[in-house]
């Protein structure tokens, strides 16, 4: 390959060299052997969700953010998922125990099974998606709504997971190095989306979905590919999620779930990532920075105050904190100003 091409290569966008990622994933690894040995078991509870809120949010930013669709059913997806790789694992490892005892095999069947969970998200995205994101709009909302609130009662009175009792049992394989390296490959897989052909698909029908339709985009597919796909982010999510509680119950995966991703979205803003990543940090953190108000009054405040500083957000920025921009902008607007001497 030539300079020239080399240089051609690294300018595509979201592959930033391709270094840049590989950096990402080291620090990753290095982390993972420092920060568990170190850290506080809370503190690091606290970064485990962290490290889940922000595939969850970027997942959906893809449907919600940059497909301009509006998805209720996020955590529905994240249930089947849940379920199907902790029924995996549980399932093999009760017949094999012996293989707990090699973290390089438990990690690889640990790895196929999320792979397995994030497939059925996609196939429920898929069949969910096919006939209803023909809708727009609330009647979409409703829709995916109703969709989540299913899967949710289905798994309530399925005895193969456990049905109402929630199933148990299931081996603690999610570590910091499985939460934050899907985390990157969900960041990194929906910046090269969203840089892509398909990309430009998605941002047509966001922009005007007759207009797309009208110039031969086939718009019905594109809303489909890409609800399927944050499916499949949300399916591996919630593996990760179940294999760090050990336990899952359907009722972790209500309405109440599905909107607190939303907020991340609408917070961070509407076809940002790198807002995504941040709304999922601070509101993570958020709930557990107010959790000693409780201690001091003896009431729960934390909804309350939580909810205040959402409305106030959506009073003085509607747009959210990064709007559609991405902290590179921000980078490349400091850039510019300290090449032109400006204070």
């Amino acid at each position: 390959m030539s300079k020239e091409s080399q240089n051609k290569f690294a300018e595509i966008p979201g592959i930033l060299g391709m270094k840049g990622w590989l950096f990402a994933a080291a620090v990753i690894i290095f982390l993972h052997f420092t920060l568990q040995l170190g850290l506080n078991a809370y503190y690091f509870q606290i970064l485990m969700f962290a490290g889940i809120n922000i595939t969850l949010a970027v997942s959906l930013n893809l449907v919600n953010g940059f497909t301009g669709q509006f998805s209720m059913g996020h955590a529905g997806f994240m249930s089947v998922g849940g379920y199907m790789s902790s029924y995996l694992t549980t399932t093999y490892f009760a017949s094999n125990p012996d293989m707990l005892q090699n973290p390089i095999i438990s990690g690889v069947i640990f790895f196929f099974a999320l792979i397995a969970g994030g497939v059925a998200a996609t196939l429920a995205g898929y069949v969910v998606g096919l006939p209803s994101l023909r809708l727009r709009g609330d009647y979409l909302a409703i829709v995916t709504l109703g969709f989540g609130e299913i899967i949710r009662v289905l798994l309530l009175n399925m005895n193969i997971v456990g049905g109402a009792r929630g199933l148990s049992g299931i081996q603690p394989l999610t570590n910091f190095f499985w939460v934050f390296i899907f985390a990157l490959l969900t960041v990194f897989c929906v910046w090269r989306v969203v840089h892509s052909a398909k990309g430009r698909v998605l941002l047509a029908i966001r922009e005007d979905e007759i207009a797309g339709t009208s110039m031969g985009v086939n718009t019905t597919e594109g809303k489909v590919w890409a609800f399927s796909l944050g499916a499949f982010f949300a399916g591996i999510a919630g593996g990760l999620f179940a294999h760090y509680l050990t336990t899952l119950n359907p009722g972790t995966f209500d309405f109440n779930r599905s909107f607190e991703i939303i907020i991340m979205v609408v917070l961070g803003g509407m076809g940002s990532i790198s807002g995504s990543i941040v709304a999922a940090i601070f509101l993570t953190l958020l709930k557990e920075v107010l959790r000693p108000l409780q201690q001091i009054t003896g009431y729960d405040l934390r909804m309350i105050i939580y909810s205040l500083v959402l409305i106030g957000m959506m009073l003085t920025r509607p747009q959210g904190i990064f709007g559609t921009s991405e902290i590179t902008s921000l980078f490349n607007y400091f850039k510019k100003r300290l090449k032109r001497g400006a204070p």
